[in-house]
C-alpha cells in the first residue's frame, strides 16, 4: 500500500495529459514492445514519445536519467528501461506491469516463429517486410538524436554537444568499446555537469 502511495506522490510531479492507469501502462508498453524492431535501444525513443510527450507521466530530464541507468545496468536494455520507467510511474506494481508487457510480444512472436522457422527464413516477403521495418526504426533513432542535439543547441551549452560529438567519434571512427565510452561520459557528468543549467 505504501508502495502505491509513493508512486502516486511521484506521479503528482508530472504534467499529466492523460490520467495514469495500470491498464493504459500495460497496453501502451505492450504495443511499443510489439512494434520494436532492431534491438533494445529502439524501445527507448518510443517509451519517451508515449510516456513523456503524449501522456506526460514523466518529464523529459527524468526519462533521460532513467534511460541512462537502463543502458548502464546489466541485462536487456528494453527490459531495463521498462522496469525503471514502470517503477517510476507505478511503483512495484508498475514494474511488474511494464515488464510483463515488454516481454509478452517477443515471447509470443518467437514461439510462433520457432514453429514456422523454415517458412519464415525462406520467405522473400518476410525479408522485405523486415528490411522496411529496419528503415523505419533508423528514421526514429535519427529523429531522437536530432531532437536531443537541437534541444542542447537551443540551451547554448557547449559541453553536452562536445560529449555527444566525442561519443559518436569514439564509437564510429575509433571503434572504442561502448562500455568505456559510457564510463568516461559518466565521469565527465559527475565532475563537470553539477550546475543547475545542465538539468
Amino acid at each position: 500500500m505504501s508502495d502505491l502511495r509513493d508512486a502516486e506522490k511521484k506521479l503528482e510531479k508530472a504534467v499529466f495529459r492523460e490520467e495514469f492507469s495500470y491498464w493504459k501502462l500495460f497496453i501502451s508498453t505492450f504495443m511499443i514492445s510489439a512494434f520494436t524492431v532492431g534491438g533494445g535501444f529502439v524501445i527507448i525513443p518510443l517509451l519517451k514519445s508515449k510516456f513523456v510527450d503524449e501522456y506526460g507521466w514523466m518529464n523529459e530530464n527524468e526519462s533521460l536519467d532513467l534511460v541512462s541507468i537502463a543502458q548502464s545496468a546489466p541485462g536487456l536494455v528494453a527490459a531495463n528501461a521498462s522496469i525503471i520507467m514502470g517503477y517510476r510511474m507505478g511503483g512495484f506494481r508498475g514494474t511488474a506491469v511494464a515488464l510483463l508487457a515488454t516481454i509478452l510480444p517477443p515471447l509470443v512472436t518467437l514461439t510462433i516463429i520457432s514453429y514456422c522457422y523454415d517458412a519464415f527464413a525462406s520467405n522473400p516477403y518476410v525479408r522485405m517486410f523486415l528490411k522496411g521495418m529496419q528503415c523505419g526504426v533508423t528514421a526514429i533513432l535519427v529523429n531522437v538524436v536530432l531532437d536531443l542535439v537541437l534541444k542542447q543547441w537551443k540551451k547554448k551549452l557547449v559541453l553536452p554537444l562536445l560529449i555527444m560529438a566525442g561519443t559518436f567519434a569514439a564509437s564510429y571512427f575509433f571503434k572504442i568499446n561502448i562500455m568505456y565510452i559510457i564510463l568516461v561520459d559518466a565521469v565527465i557528468g559527475l565532475f563537470l555537469m553539477k550546475e543547475s543549467k545542465y538539468d
